[in-house]
């Protein structure tokens, strides 16, 4: 197998071992790509396994040093300028399927402009990584006051962030059977904890106060019309 031989490959890496790559690529004076191939083959060397022959002689011999460290484990103290450097955040592995917004890069892609030096910080324990079985808690829904639509005097409480009035039973939360009515009338929106009211595009739009709206907050007792319909909204 030709040693010298590269070919692209395609993978995903943590932004603090990127940012720290950057870093030792301006330092050294080589390449990102070099440095991680140097990486790869001192580790598959602590592992007793064969990696071949690399150019290490032709890097300065910091820069070996330093490959040779981030192969076998982090560094707290270690770079070229003799800076002492945080120690790397431990994340969690992202979960099945995703990229967990780690972003993908190319080991060939050209050395970014150099960054400020990082601020001597104080080293933390990492925090232990989740179970690979955990999976993430469902969010908490928005919290705010429960609205009640007021409707041929039936309480319709409205407990979606979207609810349709309109013509169509299958389509609509409120259904009206009335052909003056659109299929898809009108909504109510749960955003941020408010709601609001919006026309659909309809044909006979919404009533509010003598005046056709397009949407509008609802607040505490608005009564809106549509068609002959009386729609009235309260938080209590």
């Amino acid at each position: 197998m030709d040693q010298s031989k590269k070919t692209m490959r395609h993978f995903y890496c943590r932004d603090v071992l990127w940012e720290t790559f950057e870093q030792m690529a301006n330092d050294f004076d080589c390449s990102i790509d070099y440095l991680i191939n140097e990486a790869m083959r001192f580790y598959a060397r602590s592992k007793n396994y064969q990696a071949g022959t690399g150019s290490s002689q032709n890097l300065p011999q910091q820069a070996a040093a330093a490959v040779s460290a981030s192969a076998n484990g982090p560094s707290l103290t270690g770079n070229a300028g003799g800076r002492p450097r945080p120690p790397a955040p431990s994340l969690p592995p992202p979960a099945p399927g995703q990229s967990g917004g780690v972003p993908a890069f190319d080991a060939r892609r050209p050395a970014a402009p150099p960054m400020p030096p990082p601020r001597p910080a104080r080293a933390t324990p990492a925090p232990p990584p989740p179970s690979p079985r955990a999976t993430p808690e469902p969010m908490p829904a928005a919290s705010g006051p429960t609205l009640v639509l007021v409707f041929n005097n039936q309480r319709i409480p409205i407990d979606k962030d979207q609810f349709i009035i309109g013509r169509g039973s299958k389509t609509s939360d409120l259904a009206i059977k009335d052909g003056n009515i659109s299929r898809k009338h009108a909504a109510v929106i749960r955003r941020n904890g408010m709601f609001y009211i919006k026309d659909l595009g309809s044909t006979n739009g919404i009533d509010y106060k003598g005046m056709r709206i397009d949407n509008k907050r609802i607040d505490e007792g608005d009564v809106f019309h549509i068609c002959d319909y009386e729609l009235k909204f309260t938080y209590r």
